[in-house]
């Protein structure tokens, strides 16, 4: 039986940009058919890039990417279960 999706929304910290930026797109490409919309907004007075991404998976698939990008070093992930 297959998992029904569901709505999230991602929330990724990223504190070193130009060591992780690649990796974390890499990711997220390989995630994007489940990528609905995605939010990028340099926060530089904290030395902080935020990106909120919106997605439509499966938990498995939500994990999956969560888990992918909080494994990168200076990468902080925050999932939001919306439906």
């Amino acid at each position: 039986m297959d998992s029904p999706n569901r709505i999230s929304v991602i929330g990724i910290a990223i504190r070193n940009r130009d060591e992780a930026a690649g990796k974390v797109n890499e990711i997220l490409s390989d995630f994007g058919k489940i990528i609905v919309g995605r939010m990028g907004i340099p926060f530089k007075e904290k030395g902080l890039s935020v990106i909120s991404i919106i997605v439509d998976g499966t938990n498995e698939e939500i994990g999956a990417l969560s888990g992918k990008l909080g494994n990168l070093r200076g990468v902080k992930v925050k999932v939001a279960l919306l439906g």
